[in-house]
């Protein structure tokens, strides 16, 4: 992996790579941990606890041997010499994960985190000299790594108890749904979901699926629309996304069947279905313009759908998306455009 695939891991390591800090003999344990060369020279895999929600990552981490939760644990009172870190961009969420880190740092350990220039490395730093005092810092790679000062207990134990709070599940759009800061369109409804879900027929029946479901808005408004619709699998690369979908969509659960799957959709999927909604990623999460991921979307969703299903997605206008839809669906039409978003309904080719 070159230094532009993933600059703040590299930058993570520069203060062991130049003597600055020692790499402990414990364990050790990696925040929205992400697998690279880096990671391999200093870390050995029975040494490191990583946590990653995002599934392409944790499988990645996986794959080169290294144990991965989706989340810290509740009630773990573990604590570790040594703590890396890979802040998100959301500023309450990266607030909240610097805080919930130093609650489990051992006495005289050490926190690092590396954010990228325009990821908010400045913010991020100054949040954690706020929070703990700085040992230092460095940059190289258009990243900023920087870390605490051995912690003796010395830190503002009020703040660090307020920010640990600051992602917490919480009631958004009138009390409707649970969501969280760093989730997708956290607080409010996405206006490409609502574009799309004013497309959704009432006639709409069977089995479908949800790719890239986020908290579970798309997907509440299939089954308060479509009282046809019999199940509904929801598809959601984000864990912590998954998890608030779940609780969102509880008081359906009786009565049509849900499952829900922490997984990269481009991979394919394990079943087939009479329809499918989405409004897929264009972008990692770091931000980077992907529209490819989409027209992976679309072409996992057409492999998936039975002889005459439906793929009802929205995108941005300017997507470069009719192409892959022409190619792998009998039928395509534009079912809507709003304020820059545009609703397509494709039925793939055969009979129902």
């Amino acid at each position: 992996m070159s230094v532009a695939a993933d600059a703040p891991l590299h930058a993570l390591f520069l203060p062991f790579a130049q003597g600055l800090l020692r790499w402990p003999g414990g364990p050790v344990l990696f925040l929205r941990a992400r697998e690279g060369w880096p990671l391999r020279e200093h870390a050995q895999a029975a040494q490191l606890e990583c946590v990653q929600s995002f599934r392409p990552f944790a499988e990645a981490l996986e794959r080169a041997g290294y144990a991965v939760q989706a989340d810290l644990p509740e009630g773990d009172e573990r604590r570790y010499a040594l703590i890396l870190v890979l802040p998100p961009r959301q500023r309450e969420e990266a607030r909240a994960l610097m805080a919930q880190a130093l609650a489990r740092l051992a006495p005289g350990g050490v926190l690092v985190a590396c954010q990228s220039n325009n990821e908010g490395a400045r913010s991020g730093e100054a949040d954690l000299k706020q929070l703990a005092g700085l040992g230092g810092n460095l940059t190289k790679h258009h990243c900023r790594v920087f870390w605490t000062a051995p912690q003796q207990g010395t830190h503002d134990i009020a703040l660090a108890q307020r920010w640990a709070a600051l992602d917490a599940p919480r009631r958004v759009l009138g009390g409707r749904f649970i969501s969280r800061p760093g989730v997708f369109a956290w607080d409010r409804a996405d206006p490409a979901s609502v574009l799309l879900a004013e497309q959704l027929p009432a006639d709409l029946a069977g089995h479908g699926a949800d790719l890239g479901a986020g908290f579970g808005y798309l997907s509440a408004e299939v089954l308060a629309r479509c009282p046809r619709v019999t199940g509904l699998d929801l598809y959601e690369a984000e864990g912590r996304a998954l998890a608030l979908a779940q609780r969102n969509l509880a008081p359906q659960a009786g009565a049509v069947a849900l499952d829900y799957q922490w997984r990269d959709v481009t991979a394919g999927l394990p079943r087939s279905y009479d329809f499918i909604v989405s409004n897929p990623p264009f972008h990692t999460p770091a931000r980077e313009d992907r529209p490819d991921i989409g027209q992976r979307f679309i072409a996992v969703a057409a492999q998936a759908l039975r002889p005459g299903g439906r793929l009802f997605v929205v995108a941005n206008r300017h997507l470069p998306y009719e192409q892959i839809l022409n190619e792998r669906f009998g039928e395509v039409r534009v079912a809507a455009e709003r304020d820059g978003f545009k609703a397509i309904v494709a039925r793939r080719g055969g009979r129902a």
